[in-house]
């Protein structure tokens, strides 16, 4: 019996631990599943043993800055680091072009073991950029949260295929929803045209970096914005009719458009409803100086129900454009009436030199929302010009009565000055 009372006890024992010790272990072990995910990706080639940062080496000026963006990573957020050129120094092109790992896994920070594998890093051999950024997005995998690669460089791509920018393209076309920021610690045009253009096909940023409080703080700023919450592009394919387009709900959608293709899609709009899309269409390639981008909402049998467009001239890196459709009520049996099939097409205008790459397409993102209709023709107008109406009314009746005032004054100061 008391054997019996002593096993229980020690049970109840075992099982406080567990609930105290081990349950709150597990929940501290860091950032969840689904939480966001950045790589850095750092240049160790050759050239950066190049002394022109505050006087130090770019190697240097580097370390000192992971060491503070590893003590500063939000505790939401799994970093990963990733090198290129840190190991071969030969001549083989072959091998120079395959010389990147994975320095750190993807997943919770050990600031520590992180800090001492970055502390190791010697400026070594080549630059290949573009395979480098094939193996980050392999790191990043795909089982949920933001994805984001932060490159870290000193100069442009040094062997050439595959292409960096292709490449950019290629990992933005699986719609996983990455994001590449790049950072450049030379200056020179080449470099500044490259590394903007991985940054533009992905919708990251490109920043020139000339001291090292700029790197630590510019690459703080990404690791913490990866953490903030934003809505992703859902991946859709749109036809090249409307009978075989893809149905949408409210939400932001993305695609690919090569030039002179027409995407279509479809959009159930019931009565009492007003659908609103907007369309932007991303110039992640060199392109030639004019384009236009257009979306129509089309009805049954083809009739054109309404039209945004805009057009420009000169570089962009986006051109969007919008409509507005409401689908009035009409009756009391509203309730009961079939939505209405609205279908959108998409087209561009962009064109570029035959030396560009036509695959992938350019990024198309897609903005749809369905609100409540408004609830007479004037609400209606009041997108356009609307209840600027009244605006316009009041403005030409103050200016009938200043007009009137000042004319009574200028009689009056007229007969004042003959009678004296």
């Amino acid at each position: 019996m008391i054997i019996t009372k002593r096993l229980a006890a020690g049970a109840c024992a075992l099982l406080a631990a567990l609930a105290a010790g081990i349950a709150p272990a597990s929940a501290a072990d860091g950032p969840s599943k689904n939480s966001p995910k950045v790589e850095l990706v750092l240049d160790v080639s050759g050239s950066m043993r190049a002394t022109d940062l505050d006087g130090r080496s770019r190697m240097s000026v580097a370390k000192e800055a992971f060491g503070e963006v590893i003590d500063a990573v939000p505790s939401g957020v799994r970093l990963g680091i990733r090198t290129l050129g840190a190991d071969y120094a030969g001549d083989d092109r072959t091998l120079g072009c395959k010389d990147s790992k994975q320095l750190y896994r993807v997943g919770p920070v050990d600031r520590t073991e992180a800090k001492t594998a970055v502390a190791t890093l010697q400026p070594t051999g080549w630059t290949p950029i573009g395979y480098a950024l094939r193996g980050a997005d392999q790191d990043l995998g795909t089982d949920g949260g933001t994805r984001r690669i932060v490159l870290i460089t000193d100069g442009e791509d040094s062997c050439g295929q595959p292409d960096p920018c292709d490449v950019a393209r290629e990992l933005a076309a699986k719609g996983t929803h990455l994001t590449i920021d790049t950072l450049g610690l030379a200056h020179d045009d080449k470099t500044r045209e490259q590394l903007s253009c991985i940054a533009e096909a992905t919708g990251g940023t490109y920043t020139s970096v000339q001291h090292k409080d700029e790197l630590s703080g510019r690459i703080k700023q990404l690791v913490r914005r990866a953490e903030v919450p934003v809505e992703t592009p859902k991946p859709v394919n749109g036809a090249t009719e409307c009978a075989k387009a893809p149905e949408l709900g409210a939400g932001l959608w993305t695609d690919r458009a090569t030039f002179s293709e027409h995407r279509w899609y479809k959009v159930q709009v019931k009565p009492g409803q007003e659908l609103r899309t907007s369309v932007s269409v991303g110039a992640d390639r060199a392109v030639d100086r004019d384009y236009g981008v257009l979306i129509r909402a089309v009805g049954p049998g083809g009739r054109e129900l309404v039209r945004g467009s805009d057009a420009g001239s000169g570089r962009t890196d986006v051109m969007s454009s919008g409509l507005r459709y409401p689908v009035g009520k009409s009756g009391d049996d509203d309730k009961d009436e079939e939505a209405r099939t609205v279908c959108l097409e998409v087209s561009h205008s962009f064109s570029a030199p035959a030396s560009v790459k036509r695959d992938p397409g350019l990024p198309v993102e897609l903005a749809v929302d369905l609100v409540k209709s408004p609830d007479s023709p004037s609400d209606i107008a009041a997108f356009g010009l609307g209840r600027g109406w009244v605006l316009l009314a009041v403005l030409v009746l103050t200016g009938l009565i200043a007009g009137l005032v000042w004319g009574w004054v200028s009689r009056w100061r007229v007969s004042v000055w003959r009678a004296n």
